[in-house]
């Protein structure tokens, strides 16, 4: 299936169970109103918490959570609830696009997307709940097994979710599918777990004691979605410490400007076309924008900051250096062990380090060739036994993915 047919599918399907819902419950009528609006406020109002920054793996863990006890609502303060499951669709739609306003003003494409794949969730969580509780299928079920089921069914609907995200996010950056898939799966257990828990546990508790159940539960996730913004805030400081570091080599005139920008862009895209976990893209990017910082120490600048061309035992020299300084600046050991590292031989080389040594190599090769240059320097790339081959062809695949080089090679 081509990359912009899929998104198109996806944000087609959620518009057709919405417009279907939204019939289906204004011919019908709304049933329970009390629980409609109780559980529509909760869904609004994580909403409008939501942050919709980079690196964020659930932006609405309240709203999700809110949807999905909703949709897998079967008792309400002892009484059998008879809403269906178009109803709790056209609720979490209504609530969705009223705290999506905000976000969509301020001009953030991506809530579409989002809006698409809560209603997909949430339809799916519903369908496969609400018509065999309303035939009676589930009321025998009590204590332990009951609860299980609500986590299973939850747990099915995470990974769905995981799915659409890996699906959309990889038609949007057209990064390969499997290495976000086993992102998105590996962040079910972080916000995701809490998520499925919360949402079973506030279906179960709106059974036993009502809707005055929500507020009660549904603190502890919103204290967490706001304790996620101040730490997507603090990475983001974080990271434009780095890069202000990073460009102390620019500043002084050792590399030519946007060198160790480029470097770290490109680093992160050949570490996610290898598989790499998010914690570790983080660290490789991080030492891309640092691994030049050992020039700092050097009395004659090394025309337009090339260190591929050196001497090994100076290449050496730079990169131990540049380590030092960065376990100075108190960052992360790990990117001082990847710029430290450099220089070493390439079969002894982590993969990080592999990573930026042929990713800085091309760039500088690349820089100045003119027509052809990326051909011709990953050709050069190639043919030195110093560069690992396969991040080598990884480069040439993200440069060939990217339309960054013409005609594509690999």
């Amino acid at each position: 299936m081509s990359r912009s047919l899929l998104p198109a599918l996806i944000r087609g399907s959620a518009l057709l169970v919405a417009l279907l819902s939204l019939g289906v419950t204004l011919w019908t009528g709304v049933e329970e109103r009390g629980a409609a609006l109780a559980f529509g406020a909760l869904v609004l109002v994580g909403e409008l918490a939501r942050w919709s920054g980079a690196g964020v793996r659930e932006a609405a863990p309240l709203g999700a959570a809110g949807g999905l006890s909703y949709a897998l609502l079967g008792e309400n303060a002892g009484r059998v609830s008879h809403h269906g499951a178009f109803q709790v669709v056209a609720v979490v739609l209504g609530a969705c696009l009223l705290g999506s306003v905000p976000h969509l003003a301020r001009g953030e494409g991506q809530a579409l997307d989002h809006l698409a794949r809560r209603i997909l969730t949430v339809a799916f969580a519903a369908v496969c709940f609400q018509p065999l509780y309303g035939e009676g299928a589930f009321r025998d079920w009590i204590g332990p097994a009951y609860a299980l089921l609500l986590l299973a069914l939850l747990v099915l609907t995470a990974l769905c979710g995981a799915v659409l995200a890996a699906a959309s996010a990889h038609c949007r950056t057209r990064w390969p599918f499997g290495p976000l898939l086993r992102e998105e799966l590996r962040g079910l257990l972080g916000i995701g777990s809490a998520v499925c828990a919360t949402g079973a546990v506030m279906a179960l508790a709106v059974a036993v004691a009502g809707l005055w159940a929500l507020p009660v539960f549904s603190v502890p996730l919103l204290l967490t979605q706001l304790s996620l913004r101040r730490y997507a805030a603090v990475r983001s400081t974080y990271r434009q410490t780095i890069a202000s570091l990073a460009r102390a080599t620019e500043v002084a005139g050792y590399t030519p400007p946007g060198h160790a920008r480029r470097v770290a862009a490109l680093s992160r895209a050949v570490g996610r076309d290898l598989g790499l976990t998010e914690p570790e893209l983080t660290v490789l990017e991080h030492a891309a924008l640092m691994h030049d910082i050992g020039q700092l120490s050097l009395v004659d600048p090394v025309p337009a900051g090339a260190t591929a061309g050196l001497p090994a035992e100076q290449q050496r020299r730079i990169a131990l250096l540049g380590g030092a300084v960065v376990r100075q600046t108190g960052v992360d050991a790990r990117v001082a062990v990847v710029v430290e590292r450099q220089a070493d031989s390439c079969r002894e080389q982590p993969l990080p380090a592999r990573i930026v040594r042929a990713v800085n190599a091309y760039e500088e090769k690349a820089r100045d060739a003119g027509p052809g240059g990326s051909l011709q320097a990953l050709e050069e790339l190639r043919l030195a036994a110093e560069y690992a081959p396969d991040v080598v062809e990884s480069l040439a695949r993200v440069l060939s993915r990217d339309g960054l080089m013409s005609p594509a090679v690999g």
